[in-house]
């Protein structure tokens, strides 16, 4: 990988021979744990400035109708965060002259606050290309981190590293978006369920957008309810009323779960089911292919395909080619269902196959979830080959949070598509469908527990680094699952060290572990005021979820109390409530059904200062590895779901950036 030093450009071409689809992946951290960011694209033309507004891609609009961009979301590094990008350079229209790539802060945070900001460009095989990292940011709300563009029908890539004090919207401006000063924000010209009026001078690539509200909010315009111009379907959140005669009867499913009966099956029809389904919603299968480097194309899939190796021909699950502009990306599909693992020897057979007939890449699927520098499958590559070849993997989860997200919050073209969508998803959370997600915690889990109870457990003993792996997979997963049915970014917090490796992170878990018997980690839910924390403490089988709120700028601490108790009105009466306070030491705590009468109660007798409040719920712990009903794995989901639907829900959201059709958030709680 080349490193780029600022102002510098490359020619991408010099580079790589598949520079053609690029995913460029912007990343930070922060020391707490608690710095984010968001990505957005501009697409210039030779004047340096967007052809229209249609041209800024942001949270709100995050995908171009020719699929040459795709904001494809954050993903979870070992100290931060690392939101990624898919740009389709030969889908790029001819007048598209200049590629920006930024990112921008809200609730006026800088990015001085953040640390390890850097750009990385990787090709469509997935090889890194490029590496720009900016060590000078400071007060700065909004930075441009570089900038792809033609040069004699070539494209280039420069480092820029430039920031904005006034913000995204200063950026936005500068670029050539319309940002009202005066009034209502001058692009949020259509509701999602009506259709723009046609203008004759705006072609279909050029129809306006909404700008998000942080940009409204920083020029001082009223906030309007973001929009979308493009129509999109989703289905209805209540469903029509049965004509069914009793609860007995079950409606005909276009994939029937029901008569499944082993795992050869089960593979065979969820990768036929899923394949298929991908080609025919074409928002569905460019959003689970635009991450491994495919292009926007026309898709086809197939099942079934004998492909010669050796002495005796290899039948891969699934083949997946996208057509673009008459040029061919292949993708080999292994797939797994019903917590069956991947055998290395296959996926090795099928990497050499790829490779040797100039196939683009190899994706496994399976109920395993992948952790960075944990590969599930651990394969050799011959790097005599010129040609090479990506492996990727896919787990189920992500597979059902992407369906999820589609035909509920975010809409697809068509009310047939949302159908496909739809019946998909019964197949998929099905109990005889094996597509379950992670749902074992390993053969370490018990005989770790066993040397917790029975105080034997010792620092560096390697189960327990696998049992925080397993921890760490059912974390990521319970983070797909929520932020599928809020229609949220909901990811994990990575606290380490600055500079440390995943591996000496999880090390570091394990000893922990051994010495206090407990597993904990922590998820940001966007919009949510606080980070959502999960202990597991395996000496007392208790779960505790927890979420700390930080005392408002103004007011008086009585209100504040009184206010918070008004928010839980309808959360469960055990609820446990503690006041933070500055000196070291634990405030006034009770539980809610105590502090209803007397929210008072929560005040320091000593009068010390309040920093936040400290709201928990305890539940009883699972103590088998699976995900039976008795397991540890669906006791931890149903503790999340209880304590966010019946607390987190219930907290004002966090003012600041909205999500699509969302309306104007209340003020905090502090009255």
């Amino acid at each position: 990988m080349q490193e780029m030093p600022k102002g510098a450009n490359v020619s991408l071409a010099a580079l790589s021979e598949d520079a053609g689809s690029v995913i460029v992946s912007l990343s930070w951290s922060s020391a707490a744990g608690d710095g984010d960011a968001d990505v957005s694209v501009l697409l210039l033309d030779s004047n340096g400035k967007v052809r229209s507004d249609a041209d800024f891609f942001f949270y709100n609009n995050p995908a171009a109708a020719d699929g040459s961009v795709q904001l494809l979301g954050k993903t979870p590094t070992a100290n931060g965060n690392e939101d990624r990008i898919s740009l389709d350079l030969s889908a790029m229209q001819a007048d598209v002259q200049h590629v920006i790539v930024a990112a921008s802060r809200y609730d006026d945070a800088g990015f001085g606050d953040l640390e390890d900001l850097r750009m990385t460009l990787a090709d469509g095989a997935g090889e890194n290309l490029i590496g720009f990292s900016i060590n000078d940011a400071s007060v700065e709300s909004a930075f441009i981190f570089g900038e792809l563009y033609r040069r004699n029908e070539e494209w280039k890539f420069r480092a820029i590293g430039q920031g904005y004090e006034t913000g995204l919207a200063g950026l936005a401006t500068d670029y050539g978006i319309d940002v009202d000063d005066d009034a209502e924000p001058t692009l949020a010209v259509a509701d999602t369920l009506e259709e723009p009026t046609p203008d004759p001078k705006v072609s279909a690539a050029q129809s306006p957008v909404s700008i998000p509200a942080q940009i409204a909010q920083e020029t001082l315009a009223p906030a309007r309810r973001p929009r979308t111009a493009k129509k999109k379907v989703t289905l209805p959140k209540v469903a029509k009323k049965s004509l069914a005669e009793n609860g007995s009867w079950r409606s005909a499913r276009l994939f029937p779960a029901s008569s499944l009966k082993n795992d050869h099956e089960r593979e065979m029809r969820a990768t036929s089911i899923l394949l298929s389904v991908m080609a025919q919603v074409p928002e569905f299968g460019r959003r689970l292919t635009a991450a491994f480097g495919a292009p926007a194309g026309r898709m086809e899939t197939f099942t079934e395909v004998s492909l010669p190796h050796g002495e005796s021909p290899k039948r891969p699950d699934g083949v997946l080619r996208v057509e673009r502009a008459g040029r061919l990306w292949t993708a080999l599909v292994e797939t797994k269902t019903n917590g069956n693992p991947l055998r290395v020897e296959q996926v090795q057979d099928y990497m050499d196959i790829a490779a040797r007939r100039g196939y683009e890449a190899v994706i496994t699927l399976s109920n395993d979830v992948a952790l960075e520098g944990s590969p599930l499958v651990d394969v050799k590559i011959d790097g005599r080959r010129k040609h090479k070849v990506a492996l990727w993997h896919l787990s189920w989860a992500e597979v059902t949070q992407q369906a999820q997200m589609l035909i509920s919050h975010e809409g697809v073209s068509t009310s047939a598509h949302a159908w496909l969508l739809q019946e998909l998803l019964h197949y998929l959370q099905h109990e005889n469908s094996g597509c379950h997600g992670f749902q074992n915690m390993g053969a370490a889990w018990v005989p770790v527990r066993n040397g917790i109870d029975e105080e034997t457990l010792c620092q560096g003993d390697h189960r327990a680094v696998q049992v925080v792996e397993s921890w760490e997979r059912l974390i990521r997963q319970v983070c797909l699952r929520l932020g599928g049915e809020l229609g949220e970014k909901v990811l994990p917090v990575q606290r380490a060290k600055r500079g440390s490796s995943p591996e000496s992170r999880r090390a570091t878990l394990a000893d922990k572990l051994c010495e206090d018997g407990r597993l904990h980690a922590e998820i940001r839910i966007d919009g949510t005021g606080g980070v959502l924390g999960i202990t597991a403490d395996l000496r007392t089988s208790k779960l505790r979820t927890s979420i700390e709120i930080p005392a408002p700028d103004q007011g008086y601490p009585l209100s504040w109390a009184k206010r918070l108790v008004r928010q839980l009105a309808e959360a469960p009466a055990d609820l446990h409530i503690e006041a933070l306070v500055e000196e070291p030491g634990s405030g006034p705590r009770g539980t809610l059904e105590k502090l209803r009468p007397e929210p008072g109660d929560l005040l320091p007798k000593d009068g010390s200062p309040i920093t936040g409040f400290r709201l928990s719920l305890l539940k009883g712990m699972g103590s088998t590895r699976g995900n039976a009903e008795s397991g540890f794995i669906r006791s931890v989901d149903a503790a999340v779901d209880r304590f966010h639907s019946s607390v987190v829900a219930h907290l004002e959201r966090r003012p600041g950036r909205r999500p699509q059709g969302a309306s104007a958030p209340e003020a905090d709680f502090n009255g």
